[in-house]
């Protein structure tokens, strides 16, 4: 990261739980202010330079409008998905191919019938090598793997702008933060 780069400068005001399970212990936190969407851009595409990203799990969570579809459309980019990506909100997964192999880029937000987990295969597409996305994975509680990195978006404190948190849950998650 170049100096004047200042969406990972740390919150002047962390975020609070609100609701949320405060991190396992052992994970690591990392909160970072998003002033703008280049600042999101920006932050995809040094995700997208780091090795262990191909086969990492990403955790999204945020209110609807936070910018999960955003950041991850800006991912995908930098992982160089050309054409229209569009959101899974109503066929609740969409495969991408990478340079560096297959991204799933799940949504949740409509799942309601822990059926339909094991009628669509996403146990096998979990189990598989890849890059996993997965906006609203509360919905899903109990079925998803433990992610490697949870990424939280909501609007900042003074309204401008993201305020954003990453939480590291596995080695490789560790290895996934600035």
């Amino acid at each position: 990261m170049g100096p004047g780069l200042h969406f990972c400068q740390p919150l002047r005001t962390p975020l609070t739980d609100r609701g949320r399970h405060l991190p396992i212990v052992g994970s690591t936190v990392r909160h970072l202010a998003w002033q703008d969407e280049e600042d999101t851009r920006r932050f995809a595409e040094q995700l997208a330079a780091r090795p262990a990203l191909r086969d990492a799990f990403i955790a999204l969570h945020g209110d609807l409008g936070a910018g999960k579809t955003t950041f991850v459309r800006h991912l995908l980019r930098a992982l160089g998905v050309a054409g229209r990506i569009k959101s899974p909100t109503y066929t609740v997964a969409e495969p991408h191919e990478t340079a560096t192999g297959t991204a799933w880029h799940f949504d949740f937000y409509r799942f309601d019938d822990p059926r339909e987990w094991e009628d669509a295969g996403f146990r096998d597409t979990f189990a598989q090598p890849g890059l996993k996305l997965a906006e609203w994975p509360g919905k899903a509680a109990g079925l998803l793997p433990v992610a490697d990195l949870d990424l939280h978006i909501e609007a900042a404190p003074d309204g401008d702008g993201r305020a954003v948190t990453l939480v590291a849950h596995t080695a490789r998650g560790e290895a996934l933060l600035p």
